[in-house]
């Protein structure tokens, strides 16, 4: 039987059942499609292919506004901005389903902690039927100066421990889009793993989630852009923007 979402457009389905079950036969490749129906035009249904969107980081409050959970910041902030509601425990991750536009999709943030990101990705791809193009990973990235964002369809885990994770549990594929949000490299001499076990500081924080200029908003816009319309040019001169944003020519 399914239960029926109301959302302002589409349509959006699944099984009341799903979330209170970890049994991992209810979990099997293609146990279940998600998907939007528009209303028949000129004869003619429109169905969206759902996309997953996951924020990498560690579950607890002691590492709440940290470094290493700015991807779970950003989940935070795309929930709030596109009212999806995140009450829901499937495959170790908190979820919530809904739609961007009239595309479905599904937020989570994985609570089995950054190694083992993984262990909610993978399974919850299969369950949903979610092809590789539609996994949008959101996670810090140290090559970047922090605040600034850079948004790929694919690549390597960059040695990125929960990135890592994400791609074992794909049987090794790559072609994963990602969103990258800048952190800075670690001060000095100071050790990698304190540096993303730390806070930002008042100056960085404001980076992150300015109203205007930070990382968190103008993410949003972002995965907007790209649940929207795919990769296209409006992505590349968003690239571009971020590449020179504390440098302005």
């Amino acid at each position: 039987m399914l239960y029926a979402v109301s959302i302002p457009k589409p349509c959006l389905s699944y099984p009341k059942t799903t979330f209170h079950s970890q049994n991992p036969q209810n979990l099997k490749r293609g146990g279940l499609r998600v998907s939007a129906t528009l209303p028949e035009s000129n004869g003619v249904k429109v169905e969206y292919t759902p996309w997953l969107i996951v924020g990498l980081g560690n579950p607890g409050n002691k590492y709440h506004g940290t470094r290493h959970n700015v991807g779970f910041e950003m989940i935070e902030r795309i929930s709030q901005e596109e009212r999806i509601v995140m009450n829901t425990i499937q495959s170790k991750a908190l979820v919530g389903i809904g739609s961007i536009g009239e595309v479905p999709v599904l937020l989570a943030k994985p609570q089995g902690y950054m190694n083992f990101s993984g262990e909610s990705v993978g399974p919850l791809a299969a369950y949903y039927q979610v092809p590789l193009r539609h996994i949008l990973l959101i996670y810090d990235e140290m090559s970047l100066p922090n605040g600034v964002l850079r948004l790929q369809p694919k690549g390597g885990h960059g040695y990125h421990n929960g990135v890592k994770s994400v791609i074992e549990h794909l049987d090794g594929r790559r072609e994963i889009p990602r969103l990258c949000i800048g952190i800075g490299n670690p001060p000095g001499t100071m050790d990698m793993k304190a540096f993303l076990l730390q806070k930002f500081s008042d100056v960085e924080q404001k980076e992150i989630d300015g109203e205007i200029d930070g990382a968190l908003a103008q993410g949003v816009d972002a995965v907007r852009s790209l649940v929207l319309n795919g990769f296209n040019d409006r992505i590349t001169r968003f690239n571009l923007g971020q590449k020179y944003k504390y440098n302005k020519v």
